[in-house]
Order: structure tokens, then sequence, then C-alpha cells
């Protein structure tokens, strides 16, 4: 009850996707131990631990490509799992390199992404995604996907001819380019320089805006600060 003459306390938007004491074990070895997190839209994660903690498994628990062996993970309340439609249109994740098609341009593969995730545009940018079966809360960046990381002049290169750091660019151009509620990316500071590292900020940022829930693993205490407003430590305590 609010008493009168006070303020009522901000609400506190819903969690999106939630992942409640998960755990994964593999023959006997703990790839993740119990783990906590919610995310909510328009505001970023940032997952820190030291190489080997569990960081990449709690991410790919919460696109749905793991199943935990202890708790659940959940979006929209639903639970978790890659080949549910729900959880494949509005989670985007780069957690493990995306396949790239050797004889298909970054032109066709931008113009390919585009076109298949077309169905999934929301027509009203102002709508917001309140369940599992609503459009996705943001278009994506679509066909400026190149453009917005600052790769357009490699339009018409193939995959083969780019440097790793140019692929990596490309890995998040193709995944910001789709339609999403939830971004999860795995270390996106990854081979990259500091201007290279200030462009994934910024379209980072831009996500948050238009009310996308962000995850992202990452060692760059830069871009966690500039992106992120919270951070879960995953791994032992005290491992930072």
């Amino acid at each position: 009850m609010i008493a009168r003459g006070q303020d009522p306390a901000p609400e506190v938007p819903a969690a999106v996707l939630a992942a409640v004491a998960v755990a994964v074990e593999i023959d006997g070895a703990e790839l993740l131990p119990e783990t906590s997190i919610a995310l909510t839209p328009g505001a970023c994660v940032a997952v820190r631990g030291p190489n080997g903690a569990g960081k990449t498994t709690l991410l790919r628990v919460l696109a749905g490509r793991l199943r935990p062996t202890a708790g659940a993970a959940t979006l929209f309340g639903r639970p978790l799992d890659e080949r549910d439609d729900a959880v494949r249109r509005h989670v985007a994740a780069v957690i493990e390199p995306p396949t790239l098609y050797p004889d298909l341009t970054l032109r066709d593969h931008e113009t390919l992404i585009t076109a298949a995730w077309s169905g999934e545009r929301r027509v009203d940018p102002g709508g917001g995604a309140t369940g599992a079966d609503d459009l996705p809360v943001w278009a994506g960046l679509g066909d400026g996907a190149l453009e917005r990381f600052g790769i357009a002049a490699l339009a018409e290169r193939f995959p083969h001819e780019l440097s790793s750091g140019q692929r990596q660019l490309v890995s998040l151009a193709m995944t910001l380019a789709r339609p999403c509620s939830v971004l999860l990316l795995d270390e996106p500071e990854q081979r990259l320089d500091p201007d290279r590292r200030g462009i994934v900020a910024e379209a980072l940022l831009a996500a948050r805006a238009a009310g996308v829930a962000v995850a992202f693993a990452s060692h760059d205490a830069a871009l966690v600060a500039r992106v992120a407003d919270a951070e879960l430590v995953v791994g032992p305590a005290g491992a930072a």
C-alpha cells in the first residue's frame, strides 16, 4: 500500500529471460556452478569471470542450446529450448561463430538474413514484446548492418577474404541484422581494436535503447563500464 503524499515506487519490468540456480555438470566435471540471472527489457548484464569459469556455458543455457543439469531457465515463463519457435523468434546470439556460406558475399548474407526474418519485424516501433507469441521488440539493423559495423566497403567480399577481426564484425552484424527481444554475446570484443570495440558498444546501446534485454560475456572492463548496468560474476566466489 502506498501512503498519501508519497510517490509510488518505480515498477520493475518483468524478466524476459531468467535462469534460477542453473548448473551444468558433464561426466563429473562442473562446467557451470549454480548461477541465477534475470534479463529485463532495455537492460544489460555483463557476465564476468576467469577463463573456464562457465560464462560461455551460461550463455548456451540462456540461448536454449544446452539443458542445465540443475535449476531452470525460462523465456517469458516458458522452458527454454532452441527448437521452440518463440526462442528462435526472440533470442539472437553469438556464442559460437555463425556459419558463413563460402560462395556468398557479405551483401548476399545480409540480404538473406533480412529476407528470412522480414516476417518478424514489428510495424509499430513503439510496441513492446510482452509474451512469447508477440513479435520481437526490436526490428534489428536490417540491411544497414554492414554499414553500422563499419564494413560496408567489404560488402562484395567472400568470407575467406576476411581477416579474423573482420569476420568477428561480420558475425556481430549478421546477428544484429535480425529482429530480437534478447541479445546474447560471448566476448563480442575479441580480435577487435579499440575503435572497432567502440562500434560494438554503440550497437549494443542501440539495442538496449530499443528495449532489448542484453547479456554479454567480456574481459573488457571499458566495454562493460560503457554498456552494462549490472555485472554477474560466474565461478568461485571472488573470481573476477
